[in-house]
């Protein structure tokens, strides 16, 4: 009873701040002033206040707060092993495959084409470092064992 009062209190000071506000030609926030101001009287119509005041006060709901805060906290922390893991047994499965396959491709490959078929070797460049064919196979690899 007693929040109901405020509530419609709140919502009348609200009303009254916003038509001052449209005296002095601010329509706008006039407008914003009303529809914040008309929150609480709409909570107050729906009912919604008597049950937020009956909940605020039972022991059993706040036992069920605990209950969802306890589940929440397991949840968390379940995803963060997780991820800190690596992902589910299923994703680790799929990239241990992704890797024993990618690690038999090319050596399969090179004895059926024999000995003509293996690329020479690549002379260094002038600073000394590969070349930037070798930077794109290094790429290529990140990207295939990440399965793009």
């Amino acid at each position: 009873m007693i929040a109901e009062t405020v509530c419609s209190a709140v919502s009348a000071a609200g009303l009254g701040i916003a038509a001052i506000t449209a005296y002095r030609k601010r329509f706008l926030a006039a407008a914003r002033i009303v529809a914040y101001s008309l929150v609480p009287l709409g909570l107050v119509m729906t009912g919604a206040v008597e049950w937020l005041a009956r909940t605020a006060f039972s022991p059993v709901a706040w036992a069920g707060f605990g209950v969802l805060g306890g589940a929440w906290l397991l949840f968390m922390t379940t995803r963060a092993v997780e991820r800190r893991r690596g992902g589910t047994r299923k994703e680790r499965k799929e990239a241990k495959a992704a890797a024993r396959g990618a690690a038999v491709e090319p050596s399969a490959s090179v004895p059926s084409l024999g000995q003509a078929a293996r690329p020479a070797p690549r002379p260094k460049t002038k600073s000394g470092g590969a070349d930037a064919a070798d930077d794109f196979s290094d790429i290529e690899a990140i990207l295939k064992k990440h399965g793009i």
